[in-house]
């Protein structure tokens, strides 16, 4: 491993929120690199492809318009967490916590990991107080719903969305 830090925050970003990108800014100001790992997770029934989510992730890298955006870029990933930190030779997880319901789980899962690799670290950051209750998935809820998600998402992703709902709901058609 090397001296830097260099920190993973995984998830599956369907879509990328306001939340997810407090974040990203937050954990940028912590570690030298920061790799921001998409998930395949067809599991969850994503919205957006992979190479999509990827796409949306950077675009909003891009638009944080300062120097930490340079150090934090977007990988997709498919396997295990830990396998995909060691590549990205990282030596920290990030994970957000919205709520006190979010921790039980997380810290059962970074027991896990740690069980995996003792030498990578789960460091858990709360969510900024105006982004605790944002969801990802309450966000494609209330977007199919015809509502405004404005609040939980940049413009750009906004746009995408609904665009994509178009798309979904003439496919339907």
């Amino acid at each position: 491993m090397s001296d830097e830090t260099i920190a993973v925050y995984p998830g599956t970003f369907d879509p990328v929120t306001n939340g997810h990108m407090d974040i990203i800014s937050r954990s940028a100001r912590l570690v030298d690199r920061l790799v921001i790992a998409v998930a395949v997770n067809i599991g969850k029934g994503p919205l957006f492809s992979l190479d999509e989510r990827v796409e949306m992730v950077e675009a909003e890298i891009a638009g944080m318009g300062n120097s930490s955006s340079e150090r934090i870029t977007a990988v997709p990933f498919d396997s295990l967490l830990m396998e995909f930190a060691t590549e990205q030779n990282a030596n920290m997880i990030i994970r957000g916590l919205r709520a006190v319901s979010d921790f039980e789980y997380e810290f059962q899962m970074a027991g896990m990991n740690s069980r995996l690799n003792r030498d990578v670290e789960t460091v858990f950051l709360m969510a900024s107080e105006r982004q605790q209750f944002i969801a990802s998935k309450f966000v494609k809820e209330i977007g199919m719903l015809g509502g405004d998600i404005g609040h939980f998402v940049s413009p750009a992703v906004r746009d995408r969305m609904l665009a994509k709902i178009a798309e979904v709901n003439a496919a339907k058609s």
